[in-house]
């Protein structure tokens, strides 16, 4: 499974944690890293079982699973920059005149009508997670969409695609298998979606490239090797530095 689809099928326990529990390992849903059950993990001159290191990791990596969750694109959070700015605040434990006084809004009242609004959300968010989940149990004619990729910078209509739809475009785009080349890179933007998931899976999550480097992978694939790059790090597949010495698999 991947891992942008074990985040969006986690519970709201486990998504809270930051990870979840398989049988013999614990995962990080916000990178991926996996730590196995039964090993002693050493941390600071200590020595931790494999849960406690996982805890270690998600604050040392990832600061908390709030700062990561926030940090997501807006389309995924449902937030708006100005939610988004109240609640990295009031997470830091500010008053509301201090909040007001940070964000040179209104009052401290009106802060408070703003907590107010946010703790609508919250039981608003309750109650349709519960309607559809019930849905789920009755809907046999839903399609199965493909999960979005943690990292997506454009979440809008073209991610609306099922797993039928995906395999069509592999099937059309890459007539040698999905390991072979792009025949032409498509000019609709779902289709594009769909080729740059095939791409991404041909680099390595854990590695940094040069972009010579990225560029002899994605040559093999496609002459046009520049547009795929391009179009890589726009969808949010790929990052880099700001000088283009150091590219990376988004995670």
């Amino acid at each position: 499974m991947e891992l942008s689809e074990l985040l969006w099928n986690a519970s709201s326990e486990q998504l809270k944690k930051g990870y979840i529990e398989k049988e013999d390992m614990y995962v990080c849903l916000l990178c991926g890293n996996k730590v196995e059950k039964g090993f002693i993990y050493p941390k600071n001159n200590m020595l931790y079982e494999a849960e406690k290191f996982m805890k270690f990791h998600i604050e040392a990596e990832h600061e908390s699973v709030f700062h990561y969750l926030i940090g997501l694109n807006k389309k995924l959070t449902g937030l708006t920059d100005h939610q988004n700015s109240l609640l990295r605040l009031f997470y830091e434990g500010r008053s509301d005149a201090e909040v007001q006084k940070e964000l040179d809004i209104g009052s401290s009242s009106t802060i408070r009508n703003h907590r107010f609004v946010l703790k609508e959300k919250e039981r608003q968010a309750k109650v349709f997670l519960a309607m559809m989940e019930l849905l789920k149990e009755k809907d046999d004619h839903a399609p199965a969409f493909l999960p979005l990729h943690k990292t997506a910078t454009m979440v809008d209509d073209r991610y609306n695609i099922t797993q039928e739809e995906q395999e069509d475009v592999e099937a059309k785009f890459f007539p040698n298998g999905i390991d072979g080349p792009l025949m032409k890179f498509p000019k609709k933007e779902k289709q594009k979606l769909a080729t740059l998931r095939v791409l991404i899976q041909r680099f390595e999550k854990e590695k940094t490239y040069t972009e010579k480097e990225i560029n002899h992978v994605l040559k093999k694939a496609y002459e046009d090797f520049v547009t795929l790059r391009r179009y890589l790090i726009e969808y949010g597949f790929l990052d880099r530095k700001d000088d283009g010495s150091e590219y990376w698999v988004k995670k």
